[in-house]
């Protein structure tokens, strides 16, 4: 007697331990989870471990098979081929990211810049036409570096919600990691009214009776005194090149050469 109870007692243990009374998820990694299938929709699988409430979530990308415990299987995601296993992941990320570090290293934005017109800001065109006219004769002379297009610098600085009015808030490094450039350039163009040039002209005309008549014409033009700051910071927020500029000639783009003229000078002028 004691030993038909020994056995019934072995036999009840054994069923209540035997995986094909519980459902078996399979991931791709080959992980195996053993318990109860709650819900499966689009996107995910809920899960519970025996005797337990708490419910699990997989997604499906990462599952391999279900085993139900009634014994049907069902199938999710087929296992990466032999031959592609061969290929350690490692090595495509670390390829991934020295390429990713080169093209960083190699690429410079140009920020908006900052345009003072007798004391006040001006409008963003005038800012706009400074930093592509920094961009226009930088891309000429940068020898193997990048120099982002103005439109996609504003765009990704709009995209992180960067703008004039709040950039003081970012450092030079923040700014480098929002554009994925290892240099920023930065440029302040002040330009004020100096006075007025005026030129005269003379002239002689014949008249009817054959006598000469004299006339002078005088022009005046409005005459500006311009100066440009150019600084050029790295992704470590270090500045490496900071001067300023009065500009030679008084009209009011006066500040394209001057620009120039500076770039000329900086580390990132390829001659």
């Amino acid at each position: 007697m004691l030993h038909v109870l020994v056995f019934l007692v072995l036999s009840f243990s054994l069923r209540a331990q035997s995986p094909g009374k519980n459902d078996v998820i399979t991931k791709l990694n080959g992980d195996e989870f053993s318990g109860k299938v709650i819900e499966i929709n689009d996107n995910e699988i809920k899960f519970s471990y025996p005797g337990e409430t708490l419910v699990y979530t997989f997604k499906k990308t990462e599952i391999l098979k279900i085993t139900y415990a009634s014994g049907r299987t069902e199938s999710f995601n087929k296992t990466i081929p032999p031959e592609r296993k061969a290929d350690p992941p490692s090595t495509t990320i670390t390829a991934t990211t020295e390429k990713s570090v080169v093209d960083h290293q190699n690429r410079v934005a140009i920020l908006p810049f900052s345009y003072i017109a007798d004391g006040q800001a001006a409008p963003d065109a005038l800012s706009e036409k400074a930093q592509s006219a920094c961009y226009s004769y930088l891309t000429k002379n940068a020898g193997t570096r990048q120099i982002l297009d103005p439109r996609t610098t504003n765009a990704q600085l709009f995209k992180a919600g960067v703008h004039k009015d709040n950039m003081k808030g970012y450092t030079m490094d923040d700014l480098c990691k929002i554009l994925g450039v290892a240099f920023v350039v930065e440029g302040v163009v002040t330009v004020n009214k100096s006075g007025v040039s005026s030129q005269q002209s003379k002239t002689t005309d014949k008249s009817k009776d054959g006598s000469k008549q004299s006339s002078v014409h005088g022009t005046a033009e409005q005459e500006y005194e311009t100066t440009v700051l150019l600084s050029i910071y790295n992704d470590k927020g270090s500045a490496v090149f900071n001067q300023d500029r009065k500009s030679i000639l008084s009209g009011q783009s006066a500040y394209k050469s001057t620009i120039e003229y500076l770039l000329k000078r900086s580390p990132l002028f390829a001659k």
